[in-house]
């Protein structure tokens, strides 16, 4: 549906972005229009009567020849209007209400005068190790790869260069294979995509993902032909894996253009991003900037010192510091908004990507956003939206589960969907959980992912999962006592994990009906980090308040900073005052190191736990 609108009012001020129409009821929207009656939802008999000028009495005696009893106040579902539709002459289409409540189907259509030159969205996607970040380096300049945990992209990036007076928007997104999610995203924000593919490699599985991401989103392909300096390099060879998959160069008579490019050497980026500039200058790429911000969660995270923060991509109109925003089922004031370098901005154009914070809580990657002129305007919206969110993630009703309780309940054929709720320390890895996840195939048993978000695991997850008989899942972070004691309480299990595959390979095999634990890990208790000692023989001593349980010496230990693991090891030494202590209970103080780890700040937690044997 669209709307058009004037770019601004009579004071020259930004305009919303939500049709005029926007406080009529459905019912307003319920008419016969040329022999069609336009509806918007479930409607009464009374109502339909009156639409389509038929007596209720026909249309009750209509449906209970069908085998339907109803009355007059019962409301139809859609199969049952359309019967009645058909039945006495009428044709019958369902239309959707755009509102501030569902502001990701508004399509708005602006009047040409109004409409300016915006920067292309760019994505680079191909396979794992075929160039993509080295390529965004040499385009900028920098060195994202160095910052990169085993050189591989773990989270989008979107970052904006300025070409020969002109500027176009790069969005880098993973190659990983766990991180498909994170691609798809990527291309569902695109005008152009660049596909990197090595001359030495060619194609490979995720080359022919982000091709077809790229064609889903009906967005033109170049083709990247990355380290052409390296022996074994065969472009012929890329072309013509490539014509498989229906992907033909110019010369050779299709419509894509290919460049020939060494990263590594800024060998041909000149002609590559000279291409993406006619290729943007055809497709006349617009937008109108005197409008309220509206656009897309790029990335999400709980940073320790700003809060929730995300990464935003404005798509239309002009996101100010100090708008109000919804951000999925978020809100919040735009406090402070920065580029990719960090540098603080006061307005971000169409185009433009930045990370903002202000937000009330962690929104979800691939959300739409949306600007409004007030706070209360902006609260109200997004207290509407995650009351929606939260009964649709409420629709299902299980008795609480473990995993090991899941595993019985498939060999008694009693359950055939296992809920999960997942927490990591970032959006992007959520999303890759839950992708891996989502990947697993059992015949007869499907996963449903309730909730899969970046931030330390909350007592609204314990009961979110309680209601529901989820399993909570931990990647790469710790609960705190309070949200254990919850869980215990609520008899809610929380499984804990670092490395995506064995969480993958525990909920495969449980779904297989093959669960077999052998060990696992008991927490022995927490300390609170008070005060750091430097000693010049020893390192760094953390003075700790044990806050629960108890502290062994020689225990296996886990440093905790904002709820996310920085460190795993073990306890070196333990004392109490200037003697060595075996343990130290809870609410005793007590002095500790790690061994062969220095960094402890005030305010860390030590999460000492040991491995135990479960009796099969």
């Amino acid at each position: 549906m669209a709307f058009k609108g004037k770019s601004k009012n009579s004071k020259g001020n930004r305009v919303s972005n939500i049709p005029v129409n926007k406080n009529m009821t459905k019912n307003d929207y319920n008419k016969v229009n040329d022999g069609v009656f336009v509806y918007t939802g479930a409607i009464s008999v009374a109502q339909l009567s009156k639409e389509l000028n038929v007596p209720a009495t026909n249309i009750i005696k209509f449906l209970f020849l069908k085998g339907k009893m109803v009355t007059l106040n019962q409301t139809l579902d859609d199969d049952l209007i359309g019967e009645v539709c058909l039945e006495f002459g009428y044709d019958f289409k369902k239309e959707k209400i755009v509102s501030e409540e569902n502001f990701e189907d508004l399509e708005i259509v602006d009047d040409a005068k109004n409409l300016k030159e915006r920067p292309p969205i760019v994505t680079i996607m191909g396979h794992v190790d075929h160039g993509k970040t080295t390529l965004i380096d040499t385009i900028r300049n920098s060195n994202i790869v160095a910052t990169e945990a085993g050189a591989i992209t773990q989270a989008i990036g979107a970052y904006q260069k300025e070409i020969k007076g002109k500027k176009i928007t790069f969005i880098d997104t993973p190659g990983h294979e766990a991180f498909t999610q994170m691609r798809s995203r990527g291309a569902s924000v695109t005008d152009i995509v660049i596909i990197v593919v090595a001359a030495d490699d060619g194609v490979m599985p995720q080359t022919r993902e982000a091709i077809d991401h790229a064609n889903a989103a009906k967005v033109p392909i170049i083709i990247a032909i990355n380290k052409i300096d390296k022996p074994g390099a065969d472009s012929e060879r890329v072309k013509q894996e490539l014509m498989a998959l229906n992907i033909v160069a110019e010369e050779y008579g299709g419509d894509t253009i290919f460049c020939e490019i060494s990263a590594k050497k800024n060998i041909g980026i000149e002609e590559l991003l000279e291409n993406v500039l006619a290729l943007a200058e055809m497709q006349e790429l617009k937008a109108n900037p005197n409008r309220y911000a509206m656009g897309t969660v790029l990335e999400a995270k709980l940073d320790k010192g700003e809060g929730a923060k995300a990464t935003l991509l404005v798509q239309n109109g002009t996101l100010n510091t100090g708008d109000y925003v919804v951000v999925g089922a978020a809100y919040g004031r735009v406090r402070r908004m920065t580029n990719e370098y960090r540098a603080e901005l006061k307005i971000a154009g169409p185009s433009t990507p930045v990370a903002i914070i202000g937000l009330t809580e962690v929104p979800v990657a691939g959300d739409k956003f949306m600007a409004f002129p007030t706070e209360k305007q902006a609260r109200e919206i997004a207290e509407k939206r995650k009351l929606a969110k939260t009964k649709e993630e409420l629709k299902s009703s299980n008795v609480p589960t473990t995993l090991e309780g899941f595993f019985e309940q498939i060999k008694e054929g009693e359950i055939q969907e296992l809920p999960v709720i997942i927490r990591a320390d970032n959006q992007g890895s959520a999303e890759a959980v839950k992708g891996a996840l989502l990947n697993i195939q059992v015949e007869g048993i499907r996963i449903n992912v309730l909730r899969a978000t970046a931030g330390a695991i909350t007592e609204t997850d314990v009961l979110l999962a309680s209601t529901s008989g989820a399993i909570i899942f931990g990647f790469n972070i710790r609960p705190d006592a309070n949200v254990r004691k919850k869980a215990e309480e609520e008899k809610v299990e929380i499984r804990l994990h670092t490395i995506i595959y064995h969480l993958t390979e525990e909920v495969e095999a449980a779904m297989k009906g093959m669960l077999k634990p052998t060990y696992r890990e008991q927490i022995l208790g927490q300390a609170e980090i008070r005060k750091v000692i430097s000693a010049s023989k020893i390192g760094k001593i953390a003075g700790c308040m044990v806050i629960n349980g108890v502290i062994k010496r020689d225990a296996s230990c886990r440093l905790i900073r904002d709820g996310v693991v920085v460190y795993e090891g073990k306890i070196n030494s333990l004392k109490r005052f200037q003697n060595d202590a075996k343990e130290v209970a809870e609410n005793f103080e007590c002095g500790l190191t790690i061994e062969n780890f220095n960094d402890i700040k005030e305010g860390d937690i030590v999460e000492a736990y040991e491995m135990v044997e479960v009796k099969q």
